[in-house]
Order: structure tokens, then sequence, then C-alpha cells
């Protein structure tokens, strides 16, 4: 097993990958649930969210959150970042919830994106400030 260096930790989170993301309880254990992410190199996390989702509330109440992602097959690889947020879209604009759907469902995310019409979408922005990793190849 090996530590990836900044780059490749990069490249790796930047891929299409469903996050886990995690975020701190002031009662009980942290929330722990799946999401889809964006991210490029030397930039912020993104996550959507609707605004009245525990994750959102959690989220902007503890100021950050963790995420990780991973390769769950042979040769295992994971990547995982704690950071604070930097900001808070309440009304993310359609393009974005329409690209974001179109990064894990691809030419299939028109069905999936009629569900969310006339839904109010958020986007949490999280700068990673720690970074784990880990490569089994």
């Amino acid at each position: 097993m090996s530590v990836m260096d900044a780059a490749q930790r990069e490249e790796f989170l930047a891929g299409v990958h469903v996050g886990v993301m995690a975020i701190a309880r002031t009662e009980g254990p942290p929330l722990a649930v799946p999401v889809w992410y964006h991210y490029e190199p030397g930039g912020e996390v993104l996550v959507q969210t609707h605004p009245e989702a525990v994750k959102y509330r959690l989220a902007t109440a503890a100021g950050g959150f963790s995420l990780a992602a991973q390769v769950d097959t042979p040769p295992y690889r994971y990547v995982s970042v704690s950071g604070p947020l930097t900001g808070v879209v309440e009304d993310t604009p359609w393009a974005e919830v329409d690209a974001l759907a179109r990064r894990y469902f691809g030419d299939g995310a028109d069905e999936y994106l009629k569900t969310l019409e006339g839904q109010r979408i958020a986007t949490l922005r999280m700068r990673p400030e720690r970074w784990y990793s880990a490569d089994y190849s």
C-alpha cells in the first residue's frame, strides 16, 4: 500500500465516484451518507442536496464536512478530504444541477432530472484542508 501524492489524490478525487459525506452531530454518532459530488484539482468539493435534507442542516451547523471516495474492487484506492464550508448556494442554477446529474447518469440523466423539476437544490462548497489516501495497486 502507498499513499498518493498530491497530484494523484486530486486526480482521483476529480474522477466519478459516489462519495460518502460524513458530518458531525451534537447528539449521537456522525451522519454518513452517499452523495454525488464534483471536484476539480485545486478547487472545492461541491455537493448538491435539498435545503431541507438532514445533511444540509448538519453541514451548515457544523461549518464543514468530510468526504470519502473509493474504488471498492481490487486494487483498492481511496481519498478522504475534510474541510470548512466556503459557501452555500440555496438555489443552485439549473445548469449546475443538470451538469452533476449528467456526470453520474450520462445520457440517461433526463429521467432523473424530471424528478427534480420545480424543486430547489442547494450546493454546499467545501475547501479540502486535510487529505488522506491509500493506493493498494
